[in-house]
């Protein structure tokens, strides 16, 4: 398929997501309104394959939006409980690579999110400066969307476990 065609047909189904209710759109509809909107047969498998992944780019970068609106408010919230002031204030703030950075947990360690290989990530991950950059190093980790879920629905479990760990010393 053509870079130009491409284009044409990722433009056109991003549009056609963008004013979509997403409860009743299907990928098929999609593939349909795009069909007649640029004049081309998408039901072809090469076409079927490139709207998909177009869809499911979007439906990724839609769930990131959300998750890091989510984690805002969430943070806003926190901060107001806790009052701390290192973490998540509403003021975005972004790394050398474009990276979000979420918070700071020290000088050198920090929570950030981050687009690799069309996956979203939370990283945490320890930083070191050269030329007046900061730089990540190996030192961290990085969870994807599933991966972040399972941690955040443990927390209760580790803070239960630190806790026992804290009562024994």
């Amino acid at each position: 398929m053509e870079k130009e065609t491409k284009e044409k047909i990722e433009k056109t189904v991003r549009e056609i997501l963008n004013e979509s209710d997403m409860k009743e759109m299907t990928e098929f509809k999609v593939r349909q309104l795009a069909s007649e909107r640029i004049g081309i047969d998408l039901s072809e498998k090469s076409h079927k394959a490139f709207v998909r992944s177009v869809v499911e780019k979007f439906l990724h970068e839609e769930r990131a939006r959300d998750y890091e609106k989510s984690q805002v408010n969430k943070e806003e919230e926190e901060e107001e409980e806790d009052g701390d002031k290192d973490c998540g204030k509403g003021n975005k703030e972004f790394d050398n690579d474009g990276d979000l950075i979420i918070c700071r947990l020290s000088d050198k360690r920090r929570v950030t999110i981050q687009e690799f290989k069309g996956k979203t990530l939370v990283s945490i991950r320890e930083y070191y400066k050269k030329d007046g950059k900061e730089l990540p190093t190996s030192k961290g980790i990085s969870l994807t969307d599933e991966q972040w879920s399972t941690f955040k629905k443990n927390i209760p479990a580790i803070e239960n476990a630190v806790k026992k760990m804290e009562s024994r010393v």
